[in-house]
């Protein structure tokens, strides 16, 4: 169970993690940056699945995964209310049922790295937050 100021500076964390994690899917040069250096540690370490070449069409749709993202997680990072926290870890559902399916289709094994962090990251979310004094959270406006 979270303390309200506890689970303030879970949602800003996991803001940070996501911007760190997601910057380099913003612009098409840093992407394909990216998707290189993740292709040879593919290779390197022998890993099963694949990692595909990216079309215009991909590189967009990551393109624009990764500027909402950023969006997302300078909102949480700015403004960590607790309601961001849930709508945080809902986000977290789908995405780690979208890598899950990638998984299944055969998509590179590295995934699962990024699905143990959406995981877990997902459940510190959804974990209850104490009532305050009052008997209830505290409204976002009045949380230190």
């Amino acid at each position: 169970m979270w303390s309200n100021a506890q689970y303030r500076k879970l949602v800003r964390a996991s803001g940070w993690y996501d911007l760190l994690v997601t910057m380099a899917f913003v612009t098409p040069w840093s992407f394909m940056a990216l998707h290189g250096l993740l292709e040879q540690l593919a290779l390197a370490l022998d890993l099963p699945g694949r990692l595909p070449p990216f079309e215009p069409m991909h590189l967009l749709l990551a393109n624009l995964m990764g500027s909402i993202v950023c969006v997302w997680s300078l909102l949480r990072i700015r403004d960590p209310q607790p309601a961001f926290g849930r709508y945080d870890a809902l986000g977290r559902i789908l995405f780690a049922t979208w890598q899950v399916y990638a998984l299944a289709q055969g998509a590179t094994v590295l995934i699962g790295v990024f699905l143990f962090f959406e995981l877990a990251w997902c459940v510190a979310q959804l974990l209850p937050v104490r009532a305050d004094s009052h008997g209830g959270e505290l409204p976002p406006a009045s949380l230190p």
